[in-house]
């Protein structure tokens, strides 16, 4: 592993089979976010979106939290003006980064957590106006309803709620949290690399949109997909599903 540091607040270990994990290490306070650890939260998936040899993010935290929010002893610090540079908002970075991440965070392209924890939304309670998305992207994620009682009451969404609302893919036992997430990014990333990519973005993309238009979409870059191939590439793509076909189906995730 490469980059890893125990007196750093945002820790980026590297594997060799292409699984990249960023840690958010400040355990005694319960990892909640300075803006200096925003910051280097951002360049990190900067980093690792241009990193040819990362094919798959695991988000995680240090200790019994993953994340507690923007740390509120700072909060002028974070706040004023907040995070305008997209190039240092690690929401943005996140969003825009092509490699899929899995983590606990709503900006992760997969949820795993653990039984017993809830997701809770505290804006309303200590007199913080959203800023990374939470009050457009919640609602679409559980509907507009149960969005309201989360945020608008502070109120506590389990794991086990999330998962039955769609919001979380896995509830795993603490301890089986990250392996349970490893366990994920294998099964990516026997698949085409190349492919998972534009699945991502193509299925991202599509969402933000009506179904008529993501349709149009999928239907275009389809079409620019294959155009695009050469008799070598679909010859590959061939011995690709033969290679895979003559395996034996793998166990469920």
């Amino acid at each position: 592993m490469e980059g890893s540091s125990s007196d750093k607040l945002i820790v980026v270990t590297r594997e060799p089979e292409g699984i990249a994990t960023v840690t958010i290490n400040r355990p005694k306070s319960l990892n909640s976010l300075t803006r200096p650890m925003m910051v280097d939260l951002a360049k990190a998936f900067k980093a690792l979106a241009k990193d040819n040899s990362v094919r798959v993010i695991i988000l995680s935290g240090a200790g019994r939290a993953f994340c507690s929010g923007v740390d509120l002893t700072a909060a002028q610090d974070v706040f004023k003006g907040d995070v305008k540079d997209p190039e240092a908002d690690p929401v943005v970075q996140m969003e825009q980064c092509p490699k899929p991440i899995i983590g606990i965070a709503l900006a992760c392209d997969m949820l795993v957590a653990a039984k017993g924890a809830a997701f809770v939304d505290t804006h309303a309670r200590f007199g913080i106006f959203p800023s990374w998305g939470l009050s457009q992207k919640l609602a679409r994620f559980i509907g507009p309803n149960k969005a309201r009682e989360v945020s608008l009451a502070a109120m506590p969404l389990s794991a086990e709620e999330a998962e039955k609302l769609g919001f979380v893919n896995y509830i795993v036992d603490q301890n089986e949290v990250l392996n349970k997430a490893r366990q994920l990014a294998g099964a990516i990333m026997k698949n085409s690399q190349d492919l998972v990519l534009r699945y991502k973005s193509v299925i991202n993309d599509g969402y933000k949109l009506d179904l008529r238009q993501g349709l149009a979409i999928e239907k275009e870059r389809g079409h620019e997909y294959y155009d695009g191939m050469t008799p070598e590439q679909f010859k590959k793509m061939q011995e690709f599903i033969a290679r895979r076909s003559s395996k034996k189906p793998s166990s469920k995730l």
